[in-house]
């Protein structure tokens, strides 16, 4: 998969829309998710998801082969919704998905979701580098490396950035509620 994006890019780079097109397709759900996480409105979500996109398009011949092209465009999204957003962001709880598949017994899920709502809602106290941190490491599933290149940081901030952030989680929690791996 990463050498068929690298080849999206290559081609991309060499003036190629569809490839770009093809990398467009690739990324732009999990890029609004983050931006969605990052600003609290829908509209901006997706202003700012293709205003990375055209900076990312304009910008091409910037991004370094054997680069992750998600965490490039990543750290373009990050810098646009911090331009943005000069305040506290709240993380919005509808924009998240329950990863896994729902229980067969109802009353099950409906204990998961309640679990997941609160997951969300600890998620959104936390200040907002360690949100950022908690979205890109957990829900966009980045490494520490990608979520350091993301964030503009080393990789040894970002683990205490980490660290910080699910200790300041596992004392807004109730009891019982899980906490990310």
């Amino acid at each position: 998969m990463a050498g068929e994006v690298s080849a999206l890019v290559a081609r991309a780079q060499a003036g190629d829309a569809e490839a770009f097109g093809l990398l467009y397709d690739r990324h732009v759900d999990q890029l609004y998710r983050f931006l969605s996480s990052q600003v609290r409105d829908r509209q901006t979500a997706e202003d700012l998801t293709s205003e990375t996109f055209l900076r990312a398009l304009h910008n091409l011949s910037a991004f370094r082969p054997g680069g992750d092209f998600g965490t490039w465009l990543t750290a373009i999204a990050r810098n646009l919704a911090g331009a943005h957003e000069s305040h506290t962001v709240e993380f919005p709880v509808a924009e998240v998905h329950l990863q896994a598949e729902p229980a067969s017994d109802p009353a099950t899920t409906a204990v998961d979701r309640l679990a997941h709502a609160a997951l969300i809602a600890g998620v959104d106290q936390l200040s907002a580098p360690q949100r950022q941190c908690i979205v890109l490491r957990y829900w966009r599933e980045l490494s520490i490396d990608e979520t350091a290149q993301a964030m503009g940081k080393t990789p040894k901030a970002i683990k205490g950035l980490q660290h910080k952030a699910l200790n300041a989680l596992r004392g807004l929690l109730p009891s019982g509620v899980v906490m990310p791996a």
